[in-house]
């Protein structure tokens, strides 16, 4: 099967992202000043969590998304703890993370040229030697805010499911399949599901030995 060329599709897509991300913004912008109002008012500073990960070719960027979790550090029965992630998960972070509103920083990202709207999710920096040959090739394409994967399951699958749905993307990559995986993650957000894997209030880690489920935490 011959490679499909993106010549067009790429410089195209990067332009789409310019003039959506943009009109985002300035449409959203009201709704990102209110979030980061509540998030100071409820947990306190900082409102941004800001952690770099990998994007196109692997290269690290610093990614930003509205702080969901209380610190890792807490008292418990008056000795100072390391909190697991169901105690720093607070109610209004919950909600946060149900409604993707924590994801909105992210298009600061998309506007730097870090990020696409469409795309496989920026994991952590630590998985990049953990990943076998074809699923490496995530990193071909930058990284978006949604992508095939959280439009089928979300964190609701497996890591090798979810893997093999970004490398799918990569090889099936067009405008077509952007404007799809669009109107399934409103679909996807409306209905707030497979926000969390079974069983966890965020994720296990990625193992390549395991097959747990997860998403990308913002506290590793």
């Amino acid at each position: 099967m011959p490679k499909r060329s993106h010549r067009v599709y790429d410089p195209v897509k990067r332009i789409g992202d310019l003039v959506v991300g943009t009109l985002a913004l300035i449409v959203l912008g009201p709704l990102l000043l209110a979030v980061g109002a509540l998030i100071a008012l409820r947990m306190g500073r900082p409102v941004i969590f800001a952690q770099e990960r990998p994007g196109l070719g692997g290269a690290l960027f610093t990614m930003y998304k509205f702080r969901s979790m209380a610190p890792a550090a807490i008292d418990r029965d008056d000795v100072a703890a390391v909190a697991t992630d169901a105690e720093r998960l607070t109610a209004f972070g919950r909600r946060l993370r149900s409604s993707s509103l924590d994801e909105l920083p992210e298009l600061w990202n998309v506007m730097r040229g870090d990020m696409s709207l469409v795309g496989p999710r920026p994991l952590l920096a630590e998985y990049l030697d953990r990943y076998d040959t074809r699923q490496a090739r995530r990193h071909e394409v930058r990284p978006g805010i949604t992508g095939w994967a959280q439009v089928n399951g979300r964190n609701a699958v497996s890591w090798p499911e979810r893997l093999e749905m970004d490398v799918w993307y990569v090889e099936n990559r067009s405008l077509w399949l952007d404007l799809r995986i669009f109107v399934m993650t409103a679909a996807t957000v409306l209905g707030r599901t497979g926000v969390s894997a079974p069983g966890h209030a965020t994720m296990e880690p990625f193992d390549s030995s395991s097959s747990p489920n997860g998403d990308d935490r913002e506290n590793q």
